[in-house]
């Protein structure tokens, strides 16, 4: 019995011996394949390496982004997402022994799941210029596609890379709001939105660029109109206020209103502020709620009060939500205003506002944190580790780094994100 079980164990270390050289070989004969002149080869090439991710095959696959056939293009962008994804899609799975599930690597519903998509790997700039360069694509799949997967891995770089980008990045996406294509400057504005959304050490946004998105507010479809709002919001752009609030002003209070009540909310600017005070008196509890929150961000504590009175005893459990927000942002109380915020993960439908009020508040309060990172939930955990990661704040790594040993495979995961995030910051 001992010795077949010797045999059975030889017989398999030579079998998972001879794979990986297999695998080895395979993986270098793609690196070959990748320049071939068959564009079937071509094709079969990207989309192994889409199931594979290799990150060493990001920069060689680069070049298939801009490949003379469409169908390459698509497969090789979709590879290069799942090179990056934080949880790597499978794309093909078999179900027992007949049922073979696909699962496609979609760029615009990875988009919409949001910045924390992308894993701790390091994007190549090769990568983002291939993907810029093909959302200029005769194709309209294939630019859409590009454009969205540009916005899903352009979030990764920080520091003096971000900057960088940014400035390459910005006049060509300011170039394709003025696209013949409405699907074009739509996407790229949601992308702008993501990519230019304002952190900590972001230099000014150039003019040039800002107005571009400013110039998107006289579209006629209200879907368009409400991404450029949405994007200036993000990019807490100045110059569009006065824009903002006279549209709020015509709309009244429809979802357009809302739309350019919540961007003014975002900039924060100090114009803006008895425009907020007077929502605070709102009959509508989501124009009243964004007002509490453009207060919170504005930074003037003499508001904090005006913000408690008309919130009062209110039952609505969104805006006391916003209140605590206001309260960490406002009085200088951060680590005790902190735990409602935590409390409210204990219900879904808060679960999401309560995520993003935690991100929001983390720079510059990064010390608040620490005492409910031994939250007994792991979501919790989770969600403060992602706050912190996305906060562009240095001091961060010190809270950040202690928790990689946590047993949650989620919350490490979480850690190892941040961490690579966080060692850019400069």
């Amino acid at each position: 019995m001992h010795t077949r079980r010797v045999a059975s164990f030889a017989i398999g270390l030579l079998v998972l011996t001879a794979a990986s050289l297999i695998a080895q070989v395979s993986f270098e004969q793609a690196m070959t394949d990748l320049s071939s002149a068959d564009a079937g080869l071509r094709l079969r090439t990207a989309q192994m390496l889409k199931g594979a991710g290799y990150p060493e095959a990001a920069v060689p696959l680069s070049r298939l982004i801009v490949d003379p056939q469409d169908q390459v293009q698509l497969e090789a962008i979709a590879a290069e997402l799942n090179i990056f994804l934080a949880e790597k899609i499978v794309p093909r799975k078999r179900v027992g022994f007949i049922v073979e599930r696909r699962t496609p690597v979609a760029a615009d519903a990875l988009f919409t799941s949001g910045p924390l998509a992308v894993g701790p790997r390091t994007v190549p700039v090769a990568v983002l210029d291939a993907l810029r360069t093909a959302a200029r694509d005769e194709n309209p799949r294939v630019r859409l596609e590009a454009m969205y997967a540009f916005g899903v891995l352009a979030v990764e770089p920080g520091g003096d890379r971000r900057r960088e980008l940014l400035r390459t990045s910005g006049p060509d996406l300011a170039a394709m709001i003025g696209a013949v294509d409405p699907a074009q400057r739509y996407a790229a504005l949601l992308v702008f939105g993501r990519v230019f959304e304002r952190r900590l050490h972001d230099e000014a946004i150039d003019q040039g660029v800002g107005d571009a998105v400013i110039s998107a507010l006289n579209e006629k479809a209200p879907a368009m109109q409400a991404a450029a709002m949405q994007a200036l919001g993000a990019m807490r752009y100045e110059r569009a206020v006065k824009g903002l609030m006279d549209l709020f002003q015509y709309h009244g209070k429809d979802d357009m209103a809302e739309s350019a009540l919540d961007a003014i909310a975002h900039i924060a600017h100090p114009s803006s502020v008895p425009l907020l005070v007077a929502q605070l008196a709102s009959k509508n509890a989501t124009l009243k709620g964004i007002a509490i929150e453009g207060l919170a961000r504005a930074g003037d504590r003499a508001r904090l009060g005006d913000v408690q009175s008309a919130i009062g005893t209110d039952r609505n459990r969104s805006l006391q939500l916003a209140g605590s927000f206001a309260s960490v942002m406002l009085s200088g109380d951060a680590v005790g205003g902190i735990a409602p915020i935590i409390e409210a993960f204990a219900n879904p439908r808060l679960r999401e506002q309560a995520r993003w009020y935690l991100s929001e508040a983390a720079p510059g309060r990064t010390h608040a944190f620490g005492r409910y990172l031994q939250d007994p939930d792991p979501l919790v955990r989770t969600a403060l580790v992602d706050a912190l990661g996305l906060s562009d704040d240095g001091a961060a790594m010190a809270i950040v780094q202690p928790m990689a040993s946590d047993k949650d495979v989620q919350v490490a995961r979480a850690v190892e994100r941040a961490v690579a995030r966080l060692r850019q910051v400069k």
